[in-house]
């Protein structure tokens, strides 16, 4: 009996073990040659962030400056994109399981995720503030205007817009300077007031598994690219400015 129990339990850690490295296995990089073989480079996308990359209900396709950004890296590469659908609350759990190659769409760089993943470098500046209609322009005008009982306001879970929100405004929410911008630009009934004094500062970049070097060191090498020919601040004014 005890001799069963002994190979029962020395099984199970045998399974274990196999499903953990085909697991591993899973998550192995891909190349960018690979990628090029493939002829299609995945990308991971929210779809529900206006203006960087969002799922037009209509169309099915995805919009946006990220959107942009994404089909323009393929170009880069020689492959067409394909749009991988993830979620704000699970974003960092299907970059490690391999679901897709990189996301783009929106991403905060923060310490937390670089803990866990790589980023590339920054692309674009963002940063905390408010949109609110435009007849209550005057009413807010700091954290202590906002963060109160009476003021409510919506939020999209887990990203940094929820966590900054949790930690400075109980009552309410917050959203990114390039998304206040964007809607502004679009509705005359809405209005950014601090869209110019955000409450935060950060920078948006790629998120990709942490196994995949040469992939960011290629995807840094194209921002580049597109900083120094134009195609950054192209962008920059078509969505946001």
């Amino acid at each position: 009996m005890i001799k069963t129990k002994i190979l029962w339990n020395f099984s199970a850690v045998i399974c274990s073990t196999l499903l953990s490295l085909c697991v591993c296995s899973l998550c192995e990089a891909v190349t960018v040659n690979e990628i090029k073989e493939r002829g299609v480079i995945h990308v991971g996308s929210a779809g529900d962030y206006c203006p960087m990359s969002f799922l037009n209900p209509e169309t099915r396709k995805y919009e946006g400056f990220d959107a942009d950004l994404a089909e323009d890296l393929a170009a880069y590469l020689g492959v067409k994109v394909e749009f991988v659908p993830t979620s704000w609350p699970a974003l960092m759990d299907d970059t490690l399981a391999g679901k897709f190659d990189l996301a783009i769409c929106g991403i905060t760089i923060t310490e937390a995720r670089l803990e866990k993943a790589l980023m590339s470098n920054a692309y674009l500046g963002n940063g905390k503030t408010i949109l609110i209609r435009a007849e209550d322009v005057n009413k807010y005008k700091t954290l202590a205007d906002i963060n109160r009982p009476n003021v409510v306001v919506m939020e999209n879970p887990g990203g940094t817009n929820e966590k900054f929100a949790r930690a400075n405004l109980p009552d309410a929410t917050i959203t990114e300077m390039a998304e206040a911008g964007y809607y502004t630009k679009r509705d005359k009934r809405l209005a950014a007031p601090l869209i110019t004094r955000p409450f935060s500062s950060g920078q948006i970049g790629a998120l990709m598994n942490k196994n995949s070097p040469e992939l960011l060191d290629c995807v840094n090498s194209f921002l580049e690219i597109q900083e120094q020919n134009g195609r950054l601040n192209e962008l920059r004014h078509k969505y946001i400015y």
